[in-house]
């Protein structure tokens, strides 16, 4: 890409301000927006500008093809609405503007945790007990089957991201010992079961075992056509983080990309049932720890722009610093001192994550 390239992320997540540094490694032309002024990917953007708020789908959709027509943009990574942007990706075609995002029906598959867990069961991938939970009644056989098996049972909601709504699910009742410390992340039996019969309209949760971790979060390129090209596993224990090419990650994940054809950036999420690792979760966007693949000298937010446009982009082998240990802290001071190489700054003045190598 030798003049610069006009990429755009919409409304997309605070870290991604490091993504937007390593698209930086080529001449690029970044537009951001967001109806938080303060977000920082606007600070890091070339054109950090506002977006409207409460649109239906399809009037974002209207947005986002005027966007695109009125300033050029060559390359959009859609976050919000990426399954109606996705359905009408010939008509974003049409105005020069290619999208880095999967097909519309591998994003609905996923959009919903329980349609994901069933299409992943049907497709023979490895994937946890799950309960899908709309009443009290289906709420205390799910959680008394899980007892039984001995398990600590815990729910989300059946769509969502970042962990939003979890909580592990107690017998205990409330006591004044649970105002010390931090908010508790469990809710009682009882009180939820309660809520549930009370709630005024449609309730959609997903009662599962806790998984034992470490958690493993799979970054992952594929080509247009959902072939598999790199993909790093990135181990989460506390603070603690590595990276991992072990088959007992990569191979479900690469069947799970090739099977749904989840072309671009994606993630793939595992946890651990009685030892065996099984899918917890998919991404079908980057995740926001992507950025820290820098570590193992892969670019792929530049990779997947320079597949948007036909390139076909070299990518290193990553096995030699896959023992590379490192810590994830938040701090407003430098990463590292001006002479030495910084892994992780971003031009923002919000605090950041670091990267800190550990023995």
């Amino acid at each position: 890409m030798s003049a610069p390239v006009r990429v755009w992320l919409n409304r997309t997540y605070a870290e991604n301000v490091f993504f937007i540094d390593l698209l930086r490694a080529a001449p690029v032309e970044v537009f951001a927006t967001h109806v938080d002024t303060d977000s920082p990917v606007l600070a890091a953007a070339d054109h950090g500008l506002p977006e409207p708020d409460g649109l239906t789908p399809e009037a974002y959709l209207e947005f986002a093809l005027d966007f695109c027509d009125r300033h050029r943009i060559d390359v959009f990574l859609p976050r919000l609405h990426q399954e109606v942007v996705a359905r009408h990706r010939a008509e974003f075609a049409a105005l020069g503007t290619a999208l880095v995002c999967p097909p519309a029906e591998g994003i609905a598959t996923f959009a919903d945790k329980v349609d994901g867990y069933v299409a992943m069961a049907a497709a023979g991938l490895p994937v946890p007990p799950w309960y899908r939970v709309r009443t009290a009644g289906e709420l205390l056989s799910a959680v008394a089957e899980l007892e039984e098996l001995g398990e600590q049972p815990c729910l989300k909601p059946a769509s969502g991201a970042g962990g939003e709504g979890f909580r592990t699910i107690t017998r205990e009742p409330f006591s004044l010992r649970q105002l010390n410390g931090w908010p508790s992340s469990s809710v009682q039996l009882d009180q939820l079961a309660g809520a549930l019969a009370a709630a005024p309209g449609s309730v959609d949760l997903l009662v599962m075992p806790y998984l034992a971790g470490p958690e493993v979060s799979v970054d992952c390129l594929a080509d247009q056509d959902g072939r598999l090209l790199a993909a790093v596993g990135r181990t989460k224990t506390g603070r603690r983080r590595g990276f991992t090419t072990d088959p007992a990650y990569l191979e479900p994940a690469r069947r799970l990309v090739e099977t749904f054809g989840l072309s671009y950036l994606s993630n793939v999420q595992f946890r651990h049932y009685r030892g065996t690792p099984v899918l917890l979760d998919i991404n079908t966007r980057p995740s926001g720890g992507l950025h820290q693949l820098r570590l193992c000298g892969l670019n792929l937010p530049l990779a997947a722009v320079q597949l948007a446009l036909g390139a076909s982009p070299v990518l290193p082998l990553v096995e030699d610093l896959l023992g590379t240990d490192y810590a994830l802290v938040s701090s407003v001071q430098p990463v590292l001192p001006a002479a030495a190489p910084a892994p992780a700054v971003a031009a923002t003045a919000a605090p950041v994550p670091r990267l800190v190598a550990m023995a």
